[in-house]
């Protein structure tokens, strides 16, 4: 019961982008990015026509750049590594001019990057910028099954509940969860379970009983 009255409280995408048909089902959205997610959502809002989506590696922030792309039109700069630092200022003059946004995403904000062009150094300092954080317990547990849903496995809500509680904070360290569960049950032909769980993620260190959360009630 508390279950699905989680899940009913969970975010869902931002109006703009369900009513424009972008739906995409690999994006899981929660307390960690609904509010860069909703930001993204009416860059006519912004302040200028760019911004910086500051996420971790395999934080899903590529995925949200294709589907702000889509919905907005605009133009995504995966990484600032990515372009030489004449297209980027350019870039950014032509957002300002057409009207049409451009996101720049990376692992760090403007201020952490090594940027030699000054004209490019001053318009960054004035872009917004807005984060994905560390996935809460709701967005790591929607993120496993929504994982297996999309190879065609499904798995109980216990599964995930089960390795939420004992794993780190990180989504790198989810991504590493799902891959090696999925791995696991492809090699043993197991169904992916408390079980398998227990026996592949405890041996690889991606969960550990020693971080269950303080209620101390195991799951």
């Amino acid at each position: 019961m508390a279950r699905a009255a989680e899940k009913a409280a969970q975010y869902a995408l931002p109006l703009d982008w369900s009513a424009a048909g972008v739906n995409d089902p690999a994006l899981v959205v929660g307390k960690c990015n609904s509010d860069a997610l909703r930001f993204l959502a009416d860059p006519a809002a912004w302040p200028v026509r760019c911004a910086v989506l500051v996420g971790p590696p395999r934080s899903g922030r590529s995925l949200i750049g294709r589907v702000f792309a889509r919905a907005s039109g605009g133009r995504v700069i995966d990484g600032p590594a990515s372009i030489d630092e004449t297209s980027l200022f350019h870039g950014w003059n032509s957002a300002q001019a057409t009207g049409v946004p451009m996101l720049i995403l990376a692992d760090a904000p403007p201020g952490e990057w090594n940027i030699a062009l000054p004209d490019l150094r001053s318009r960054l300092a004035a872009v917004p910028i807005v984060r994905i954080g560390d996935p809460d317990d709701g967005y790591a547990r929607d993120y496993i099954e929504v994982q297996f849903a999309q190879r065609g496995m499904a798995i109980g809500a216990d599964v995930a509940a089960f390795v939420v509680r004992r794993m780190h904070r990180s989504h790198a360290t989810l991504a590493d969860i799902v891959s090696a569960l999925d791995s696991a049950s492809l090699a043993q032909g197991r169904r992916v379970s408390k079980r398998l769980a227990s026996d592949v993620l405890r041996g690889s260190g991606l969960i550990s009983d020693d971080l269950v959360d303080q209620t101390g009630v195991a799951a």
